[in-house]
């Protein structure tokens, strides 16, 4: 007859440790994710909201102004005599000042 008393099966505590561990780094990243990230997705559509071409359109608008701004001549106030120069010319201008320092 065999001796079952030398025969021992593994013990069971390190697997069921590791598992507990997973599964709290589970909850722990779900609880974060949960918690900070963004809530964008269940936001209802609010008034004034742009669709991505509605912002694409208004950005390609606003960009076209700021170049026509930024290349043409112009009054800020006239009043005050506040001008608008195109940015090339204010570089040139600029330079020959600190030129002539």
């Amino acid at each position: 007859m065999s001796d079952s008393s030398q025969f021992s099966f593994p013990h069971r505590t390190p697997v069921f440790t590791t598992v507990i561990v997973l599964v709290c780094f589970a909850l722990f990243g779900w609880l974060a994710l949960k918690i900070y990230a963004p809530h964008a997705y269940t936001v209802d559509k609010i008034e004034g909201v742009r669709t991505p071409a509605e912002r694409q359109a208004l950005f390609m608008e606003h960009h076209a102004k700021d170049q026509a701004e930024a290349t043409t001549y112009g009054w800020v106030d006239q009043k005050a005599g506040v001008a608008r120069i195109p940015v090339e010319e204010a570089i040139k201008l600029t330079a020959r000042e600190h030129a002539k320092k």
